[in-house]
């Protein structure tokens, strides 16, 4: 974790799973961190967790909602007021859907696009250039292995995980020279508040997808900490957990139409 020592980090949807994890396993080694979110409660109680364990940390906390591009805005201006330059960008932020387009709440597919797509690209955009200035920093984006499948039952949530992941790509390439990595994390299911949050209120009795594929679930220490070793090593995709790892790659070889009937077959499971 040496790679963290003296860091700056940004970590957004941080009131809990992966984004208060993130902190944690960050908090030993970072000169500062910024937790942003909407439950400004949860952020205030990880903040104060955080510096009573480590008195030379400084936690900073912001309550937004980063759907909104007015508070995005706003954001990144208070950033500048507190002189906080940010090195290491985690967009963590996220949100789900579970069951089927056609039923779907359409304000509900706005927020996911307006988070997911959204927020992470107009939070990269507008922080960028000071972290190229910089010369030395790190962007990790949240993605998912839900980015690699058209998956039905959470199609826009997957669709708009294969935006960050290829988004992710590209900026690797361009960014490495100046100076900033840029890394896709794609966990499969992790044990986390998600997918309950996800899973619409008419279809509660039916299987999350952390309940359908246990071989798959990684604890969120596990996610992260296999996420940071990634960032370090200046990796540009990362898929925590072997089984997931193999599956993942069998699809990149299997042809589609093999593939397609296989979703057909979940589909009708789920």
């Amino acid at each position: 974790m040496k790679f963290y020592e003296g860091c700056t980090a940004l970590i957004t949807g941080a009131s809990s799973g992966l984004g208060a994890e993130f902190a944690r396993q960050l908090a030993p080694d970072a000169h500062a961190i910024v937790l942003v979110a909407r439950r400004l409660e949860r952020l205030d109680g990880l903040k104060s967790e955080l510096e009573s364990a480590y008195r030379g940390l400084k936690v900073y906390v912001y309550g937004a909602d980063l759907g909104s591009e007015d508070q995005r805005v706003a954001f990144v201006g208070w950033l500048a007021s507190q002189n906080l330059k940010i090195d290491f960008l985690i967009n963590n932020a996220g949100l789900g859907d579970q069951g089927t387009f056609d039923s779907s709440d359409w304000n509900r597919i706005k927020a996911i696009l307006e988070v997911n797509i959204s927020a992470l690209t107009h939070l990269t955009h507008l922080l960028l250039p000071s972290m190229v200035l910089s010369g030395r920093a790190a962007i990790l984006n949240v993605s998912s292995v839900a980015g690699f499948l058209p998956l039905p039952n959470i199609a826009v949530y997957a669709a708009s995980k294969a935006y960050v992941t290829s988004l992710s790509e590209a900026l690797a390439i361009e960014l490495r020279p100046k100076g900033v990595t840029v890394t896709a994390l794609c966990p499969g299911p992790v044990a986390t508040e998600f997918h309950s949050v996800a899973r619409r209120p008419a279809v509660e009795a039916t299987e999350s997808h952390v309940d359908s594929m246990p071989a798959f679930v990684v604890t969120p220490e596990e996610a992260v900490r296999t996420a940071l070793v990634a960032v370090s090593r200046g990796r540009a995709r990362v898929v925590p957990g072997l089984l997931l790892c193999i599956a993942m790659g069998l699809t990149a070889v299997v042809p589609f139409f093999i593939t397609r009937e296989v979703l057909r077959a979940m589909r009708k499971k789920l």
